[in-house]
């Protein structure tokens, strides 16, 4: 037909909705993070657990006629513009003089979205990172970094290198008469060689510490450990050469495995100096500040057993601070009380020392941007 342009954006109409619908349903799991980071069958699953999330359906916009008023066709030539507002509906429910009852509102639909924890964790570690973080020299090597950067007069011919063989001939030919390519000799080719190349290592150790005290019920001790998990699971994602040291205490502070430190039971009295002593002999044993970007994590409910020991324990931090990059202490309550460790970290001003409160489960999510900010500041 003479004169007609098809409109090509038709044909990516579908895509268009596609595309959409993924951001409609990422900006839903953005919106329940809090919830899901703290939701306990992921926890405690093995990875593979789903979660059906409710997002509102997305409609296409269409104009819809009156039933009783004939056949209509949509074409006008009025001043509107993509975009503008042409009504809205009135309102109806209970307290608006339509005299609807609840039960003849209609309904919202809404779709059921299934979220992995690869998911979730996507989503979280994009608003995560290490604050703080200052190249070190490399204490191990994870894995041979070999790259070709050498070249060679011998080596398999998967590896020859043309332009450099190309080159060597060329040479040759012109010192030896005419530059010309031709009378190849295996003298002139070269191979490209690998070397081990150490990287740079931006090395890092968490020193995780949990209060396993008496006074750490089933709450507290789930949201320590929700908190844990997501930790762990963003530093085996996103960096290579972080390690992990797990302390727990009551009166008494241990070092522990990983499987130990998530399972381990409650106890006994507090003693926190105890496991600020201990990380500080970790620190100066094994993990030198020259040499490591340190970070200690510790949960507790604040129900330590003397104001001396609080004293303490301020000494022991205060000493600490100037040798680690972020110490971050995370207080789990139930109630609206204020401890008296949290009343003596008060007086403590530092910029590398960070504190969060955690009372229901919503908190880890914060805590753990707090903790673990994109950027530092």
């Amino acid at each position: 037909m003479a004169g007609f342009v098809p409109d090509w954006s038709l044909q990516r109409k579908g895509a268009t909705d596609q595309r959409r619908h993924l951001e409609k349903i990422k900006e839903a799991l953005k919106a329940r993070l809090p919830d899901l980071v703290s939701e306990e069958a992921i926890i405690a699953s093995d990875g593979k657990h789903v979660l059906r999330v409710p997002i509102r359906s997305l409609e296409q916009y269409k104009f819809r006629f009156h039933p009783w008023q004939g056949d209509r066709v949509g074409q006008d030539q009025g001043d509107g513009k993509p975009g503008d507002v042409l009504g809205r509906l009135p309102k109806s429910g209970p307290g608006e003089g339509q005299g609807d009852l609840p039960g003849e509102m209609p309904g919202v639909d809404y779709i059921e979205a299934e979220v992995t924890l690869d998911d979730i964790a996507g989503l979280l570690f994009d608003e995560l990172g290490l604050p703080y973080l200052k190249p070190k020299p490399m204490a191990t090597i994870p894995e041979p970094t070999w790259k070709f950067k050498d070249i060679s007069p011998k080596g398999l011919m998967g590896n020859l290198d043309k332009r450099r063989s190309l080159r060597q001939n060329l040479l040759r030919n012109a010192r030896n008469g005419p530059a010309r390519v031709g009378d190849w000799r295996d003298s002139d080719l070269r191979f490209k060689t690998w070397i081990d190349e150490p990287q740079p290592e931006d090395n890092a150790v968490i020193i995780a510490m949990r209060d396993i005290s008496g006074s750490m019920g089933d709450f507290k001790k789930m949201m320590a450990r929700t908190f844990a998990f997501w930790m762990l699971k963003f530093l085996r994602t996103q960096y290579r050469s972080v390690e992990v040291v797990f302390l727990v205490h009551h009166t008494q502070a241990r070092e522990v495995t990983e499987e130990e430190f998530f399972q381990l039971g409650e106890s006994g009295g507090t003693k926190v100096s105890s496991v600020y002593q201990l990380c500080q002999e970790v620190i100066q044993t094994r993990y030198s500040p020259e040499r490591w970007n340190v970070y200690p994590i510790h949960f507790s409910d604040g129900d330590n057993w003397s104001d001396a020991d609080n004293r303490r324990t301020v000494d022991i931090l205060e000493s600490l601070l100037p040798q680690v990059n972020v110490f971050g202490y995370g207080e789990i309550r139930e109630g609206g009380y204020t401890s008296t460790l949290m009343s003596a970290f008060s007086r403590i001003q530092h910029p590398r020392f960070k504190t969060v409160t955690i009372t229901q489960r919503q908190d880890v999510y914060p805590a753990l941007k707090t903790f673990f900010p994109r950027k530092e500041g």
